[in-house]
């Protein structure tokens, strides 16, 4: 079987997700699997218009994309302006679909799942259409009427996509694709000493690449103020600038800070820690949950990230902090171990662990 995953760039998790569950598909069977991305299959002009559109207004100018976000998600002539708009787009992708073949098509993007939808309207496709979403809410514009099965981050997302008129056998609670190695559990006090940090000193994560700059640094000095007895581990990722500024700042903490510019071993360091400070974009949540790792979730783009900060803290996985609040609610949280305790339980129950396999299948 031929199996083609489509994605885009317009956010990393897309991308994470496609190659978490490609990785699954190739170790595991003999299927024939290809990722592409539609956009630059299309054209780079439209792939680094529509990408470089997506990022400035999410970190820029996030109330906007919040309003757009809930503007498309109700039935208005803005909303039916991206199906017209993909339509127009899935000609010019079918020639490369053609090429290629498939048996079936799983997407990872509503702009994808639109073309293909309209392509199987005109009978120019015929495989089986799996939209994977990537988000732990539901968003209209992931809904199209051609989709043979919708796979989805939770239970929760069940009734809303029934309420949108989706048939309750098209819906697959499995999870959101990730990397088999986050729930490979390992032994946390042999991973901190590895780390040369205390094995019995709590360990707060910082996934601080995403972050403001000033934001994460106020949040850092905040937290090593506390009077608790913790130890840190801070990512950067590709942010130069931000790790820049932490190596001037970790000399003078108080606080033993472990800091980590790019690497490709996150489940280690997520493994390692008793609690994780992000931005809730849809697969570090899937990944840290994974790993039973609970969450304090802070600068949520309006949006997708807000649905995702809600469904953590409605199921006791994660809280949502301020700027103003940081410091005091995750202090509470490392000096009542019960609590995050609980919170580890919660995402322990939370198990995802065969959701390659169940999408396989």
């Amino acid at each position: 079987m031929r199996i083609l995953i489509l994605t885009c760039a317009t956010g990393g998790g897309h991308l994470r997700a496609a190659a978490a569950l490609e990785k699954y598909i190739r170790e595991t069977t003999t299927h024939e699997v290809i990722q592409m991305d539609f956009l630059k299959s299309i054209g780079k002009l439209l792939d680094k218009t529509i990408c470089d559109s997506y990022l400035f207004m999410a970190k820029k100018t996030p109330s906007l994309f919040g309003r757009l976000y809930k503007t498309t998600n109700k039935d208005n002539p803005l909303a039916d302006f991206v199906p017209r708009t993909t339509e127009l787009l899935a000609l010019q992708l079918y020639p490369r679909l053609a090429e290629v073949a498939p048996d079936v098509i799983i997407s990872v993007h509503p702009f994808a799942t639109e073309m293909i939808s309209g392509l199987k309207e005109r009978r120019r496709i015929t495989c089986p259409l799996i939209c994977l979403m990537t988000d732990y809410g539901v968003h209209k514009a992931w809904i199209a009427p051609n989709v043979d099965a919708y796979v989805v981050a939770c239970d929760d997302m069940v009734n809303d996509l029934r309420r949108l008129g989706i048939p309750k056998e098209h819906i697959y609670p499995y999870g959101i694709p990730v990397h088999d190695v986050f729930f490979d559990k390992e032994d946390q006090a042999k991973l901190l000493t590895e780390m040369d940090l205390e094995p019995e000193v709590p360990t707060v994560l910082f996934m601080a690449g995403s972050m403001g700059v000033s934001n994460i640094v106020d949040l850092y000095r905040g937290l090593c103020s506390s009077p608790l007895d913790l130890q840190i581990i801070i990512i950067t990722g590709n942010n130069k600038k931000l790790y820049k500024l932490f190596e001037s700042e970790i000399p003078n903490s108080s606080k033993k800070t472990k800091l980590i510019q790019f690497t490709t071993e996150v489940e280690r360091f997520m493994h390692a820690s008793d609690l994780i400070i992000t931005k809730p974009g849809g697969l570090t949540v899937s990944e840290a949950l994974a790993c039973n790792l609970p969450l304090a979730v802070f600068d949520a783009i309006p949006g997708q990230e807000e649905d995702n900060a809600n469904f953590l803290q409605t199921h006791d996985m994660g809280v949502r902090v301020t700027k103003e609040n940081f410091s005091a609610v995750v202090s509470s949280l490392i000096e009542h171990k019960e609590r995050l305790r609980r919170m580890r339980e919660s995402c322990r129950t939370f198990d995802k662990s065969r959701a390659n396999e169940n999408i396989v299948a």
